[in-house]
């Protein structure tokens, strides 16, 4: 017992002596992140003169309120259509329409995977996991065919509907899934429950968790989409917010960088609860 004891009072003192080092490296990833979006927000501040005689920036300056304010109201683009507002609605549009198609496409793929039973349905879902190794850069040439002989270039159908189907969303439902006992579909078909009804019934409200963690990641990576958007449209009424940095000057592309990067840290802030609370329902 002594041996045991002193044992652990040495990897409790080697854990508090840890601690120190633990904290300086956390406080160092933190640096590294926080400090580009802190240049970012301060040169954003300055005047485009200023920028082109100094350039980047380290501390705020003095035109914070009337360069937002002058970005906020101002036309650009080629025939003065591009404005904030219409490039956030955009990158809106295209977040939400992202998240819910890849929702909706990954949750009933899934249940088709779990509780039907049909020949090939394993090889079906590794077939769909396969996928994740083929990212858009690689498919980018036959989607847009596709969507050029859809008639779908410059429309919102085109900048969403070839994004939403999600091996990873499939993935974590499946998991989720396959967690479910048995014993509740059984009592569900006793109960004269339908596939239609045991969907709506019981497994939206069980997969509460789950669907709030993956809508937020979904969320974030339609929102930061740039080259999909680049190469699927040409009018300038569906520019978004990514698509605006490209084409600013001056202190305007760092503005945008700052809003275009507000609504997903948002999210994040106040989701993150339900986001960490949702994964750790697939893994428990």
């Amino acid at each position: 017992m002594s041996s045991a004891r002193s044992t652990a009072i040495l990897i409790h003192r080697c854990y508090k002596q840890l601690q120190p080092g633990r904290h300086l490296i956390l406080l160092v990833g933190v640096l590294l992140l926080v400090l580009p979006i802190w240049l970012v927000f301060t040169t954003s501040t300055h005047s485009s003169r200023t920028l082109a005689e100094e350039g980047i920036q380290w501390w705020i300056g003095e035109r914070f309120l009337e360069n937002y304010a002058a970005l906020w109201w101002q036309e650009s683009g080629f025939r003065r259509q591009v404005t904030v507002p219409g490039m956030l609605l955009n990158s809106t549009i295209l977040g939400l329409g992202f998240m819910v198609g890849s929702l909706v496409i990954s949750m009933t793929a899934a249940y088709a995977i779990v509780f039907f039973r049909f020949p090939f349905g394993s090889f079906c879902f590794w077939m769909i996991f396969i996928t994740l190794l083929f990212p858009l850069e690689a498919r980018i040439i036959p989607s847009y065919q596709v969507v050029a002989r859809l008639n779908m270039l410059d429309s919102y159908s085109g900048l969403i509907l070839p994004m939403i189907s999600s091996a990873t969303g499939t993935f974590f439902f499946r998991q989720f899934y396959r967690s479910i006992p048995d014993e509740l579909l059984e009592a569900a078909k006793l109960d004269g429950s339908g596939p239609w009804r045991f969907f709506v019934d019981i497994l939206l409200p069980l997969s509460k968790t789950i669907i709030a963690a993956l809508a937020l990641i979904l969320f974030v990576v339609g929102w930061s989409q740039y080259l999909w958007p680049l190469m699927i449209t040409t009018s300038e009424n569906f520019t978004t917010l990514m698509l605006g940095i490209r084409t600013a000057r001056g202190y305007q592309g760092f503005a945008i960088a700052i809003l275009a990067l507000l609504p997903p840290l948002l999210v994040v802030i106040f989701f993150q609860r339900r986001f960490v609370k949702g994964l750790l329902e697939v893994y428990k």
